[in-house]
């Protein structure tokens, strides 16, 4: 799967969000974030070009439906950044955020029995 830029992301985070959406609704989702409706309308293009979304008619516009799920995106993403930044190793990972603080005794011992649980929770 190909990778987003940010503005890509957070324009696919919307349309997820929405189910399916036209620039202009999308454009009314960033609120103070706005982006010119054109930066917008090149960033969805983009996203269809990846085939990430795909392009329907309507009036005389078009609305802009996913092909790739969020939860699709995620698991490619995560596995990318496993590959790429911890040798394929989820313990290092793991590992990884227990020597930088940021995931604490009582986070691990919940992912120890979210695992003994099969990953039922």
């Amino acid at each position: 799967m190909e990778h987003l830029t940010m503005q890509e992301e957070a324009a696919m985070r919307r349309i997820w969000h929405l189910g399916s959406a036209t620039v202009k609704q999308l454009l009314e989702q960033y609120g103070s974030e706005a982006l010119p409706y054109t930066t917008l309308a090149s960033i969805v293009k983009n996203l269809e070009r990846k085939n990430f979304v795909k392009a329907e008619r309507e009036g005389i516009g078009y609305r802009y439906r996913p092909l790739v799920t969020e939860e699709e995106y995620k698991r490619s993403s995560l596995g990318t950044m496993v590959s790429n930044y911890f040798a394929g190793s989820y313990r290092q990972v793991v590992n990884f955020f227990v020597e930088n603080q940021q995931l604490s005794k009582e986070e691990l011992q919940e992912i120890i029995g979210l695992i003994e649980d099969g990953g039922e929770g």
